[in-house]
C-alpha cells in the first residue's frame, strides 16, 4: 500500500488549501464567520466533482458534503470522514508562505532569518521523530494551517485513490467539511440525519498514531465582583474594592488545578480574563475536567466559594453564572467501540504505534456524538497548532490517507458488521 499515494499530490494539495486564508472570527455569530471561508469551500466543491465524488453539496452555512458510493453488492454500515475548513484565529492565518524542508537532518529550521524565527528541535523535540522526512513550516510570520487542512488534503487524497482503484472494496463513504471549528461551533449546525452516517471520524488529531475518543467535559464560568466606590481619603468602612473580593476569589481556587501545571486525565481551572476596577470586577474561567463527578465538584467548589465570600462580607456581592460547553465523548463512544478498535487495526498494520490518548480540549466530534452520530478523532499528522512553529510531516499525512483507505476496506470486509 506503501506506494498508493502520490507524495508529491500530497504536497500540492495541502500547499494549494493553505494558501487560502479561512481564518474564522469568534465575535460573529454567523454561518460562517469569515466570509473567506466559503473561498476554500468553493475551490473544494469543484475538486470534489473533479476527482469524481457524487453527491457534492454545499449548503447556506458553509458545510460540504459528498458521497463515494459503495462498490459492494452486499449491506455494510455507512461511515464517514471530517475535518474543518477554517483555522484558528489564535494567529493569523493570511498569507501563509510554506517551505519545505526535504530530507530532515535533526538540525534548526531557521523560519525567518530577518526576524530570527526559529523552529528548534532544543525545544520542540518532537522534530527528532521525522528525521530523513519532508517537513513543510510556516516562514515565521503566521501559522500553517495544518490543522485543519491536512486533514481535508488526508481525506480527498483517499477518496480520490479509492476511485481510481476500483479493486479496493469499500461501503458507502460520506465527508463532510465543516466550518467554524475553531470558534467552537464547526458542529453546530451540522445535520446529522442528512450525512447519514452510522459513525465517523474526525481527521484532527495531531501526531502520527494519534487516535482519541476521550474529550475534556467543559463549563464557561463568569464571575461578577459588585464594589462600592468612595472617596478613598475618607473610605474607612464604606469602600467596597471589587478587585480585592475578586483577588480572595483567584486564591481560593486550588493553586496547583491550572493549565500550565497538569497533564493527562488532570482538570483545571482556567483563569482567561479579568477585567476591573473598584465598583465591578469580572473574572473569566473556563474549567475542564475528563471525569464528570469531578466535572461537576468543580463547578460547585466555585459557587461555593462565591457564597462563602457572600457570606463573610454579609451581602451579596458576587454572582457566578456558568455554561456548559460540551461533554465527554467517551460515553457515547464506549457503546460502539467497534468504531475505535477498526481504526486502531488500521493503524497498526501500517507498522504505526496507536497512542490513544485523552483530548485535552474538545473537537467537532465530540458534539457530534452527542447529536448521534459517534466519532473518534485520527491524527491529521502536524504538530503546533495555532500558531508560527506550526509544521507537518509529508510522510504523516500519506500514512494518515492510508488509514483513511484502510479503514473503508475493513468495514467492507467485517462480517460482524454486515
Amino acid at each position: 500500500m506503501n506506494k498508493m499515494i502520490e507524495k508529491q499530490g500530497i504536497i500540492n494539495r495541502f500547499i494549494k488549501y493553505v494558501t487560502i486564508d479561512t481564518e474564522s472570527n469568534p465575535n460573529n455569530p454567523a454561518f460562517p464567520s469569515t466570509e473567506k471561508q466559503w473561498n476554500l469551500a468553493k475551490i473544494l466543491v469543484d475538486e470534489l466533482k473533479d476527482i469524481g465524488m457524487e453527491e457534492v453539496d454545499l449548503d447556506e452555512n458553509c458545510y460540504i458534503m459528498a458521497t463515494l458510493p459503495s462498490n459492494i453488492d452486499y449491506t455494510v454500515p455507512t461511515i464517514g470522514f471530517i475535518a474543518h475548513i477554517d483555522t484558528s484565529p489564535d494567529f493569523t492565518g493570511a498569507n501563509v508562505k510554506p517551505q519545505i524542508i526535504e530530507n530532515y537532518k535533526g538540525n534548526d529550521i531557521v523560519l525567518n532569518k530577518e526576524k530570527n524565527i526559529i523552529l528548534s528541535p532544543d525545544y520542540f523535540n518532537d522534530l527528532l521523530l521525522y528525521k530523513g522526512q519532508t517537513i513543510i513550516t510556516t516562514d515565521g510570520t503566521t501559522l500553517l494551517g495544518a490543522d485543519d487542512k491536512a486533514g481535508v488534503t488526508e481525506i480527498v487524497s483517499a477518496m480520490e485513490y479509492l476511485i481510481q482503484h476500483p479493486e479496493i472494496k469499500h461501503g458507502k463513504i460520506r465527508i463532510c467539511f465543516t466550518p467554524d471549528e475553531e470558534v467552537g461551533k464547526g458542529a453546530h449546525l451540522f445535520d446529522v440525519d442528512k450525512f447519514g452516517a452510522e459513525w465517523a471520524y474526525t481527521m484532527d488529531g495531531s501526531q502520527i498514531g494519534e487516535l482519541e475518543y476521550e474529550n475534556f467535559n467543559a463549563a464557561g464560568v463568569k464571575v461578577t465582583m459588585e464594589g462600592k466606590m468612595v472617596h478613598p481619603g475618607y473610605a474607612k468602612g464604606k469602600m467596597i474594592n471589587s478587585m480585592r473580593i475578586a483577588n480572595e476569589f483567584m486564591t481560593a481556587l486550588p493553586p496547583q488545578e491550572v493549565p500550565e501545571k497538569t497533564s493527562g486525565y488532570e482538570g483545571f481551572f482556567h483563569l482567561h480574563q479579568i477585567k476591573g476596577d473598584v465598583e465591578k470586577t469580572v473574572l473569566e474561567y473556563i474549567v475542564r475536567d475528563h471525569d464528570l463527578e469531578l466535572f461537576e465538584k468543580r463547578k460547585n467548589l466555585i459557587q461555593k466559594i462565591a457564597s462563602n465570600l457572600n457570606k463573610k462580607y454579609g451581602q451579596n456581592l458576587i454572582t457566578v453564572s456558568i455554561k456548559d460547553q460540551y461533554f465527554n465523548m467517551k460515553t457515547k463512544i464506549t457503546p460502539v467501540m467497534h468504531i475505535v478498535d477498526i481504526a486502531k487495526e488500521a493503524i497498526k498494520e501500517l507498522g504505526i504505534t496507536p497512542l490513544i490518548k485523552p483530548i485535552r480540549g474538545g473537537t467537532d466530534g465530540s458534539q457530534l456524538s452527542y447529536k448521534g452520530l459517534p466519532c473518534p478523532n485520527i491524527f491529521a499528522g502536524g504538530h503546533n497548532f495555532h500558531g508560527r512553529f506550526e509544521y507537518v510531516p509529508v510522510e504523516s499525512m500519506i500514512k494518515a490517507t492510508e488509514v483513511i483507505v484502510s479503514i473503508a476496506q475493513k468495514v467492507s470486509k467485517n462480517k460482524s458488521l454486515q
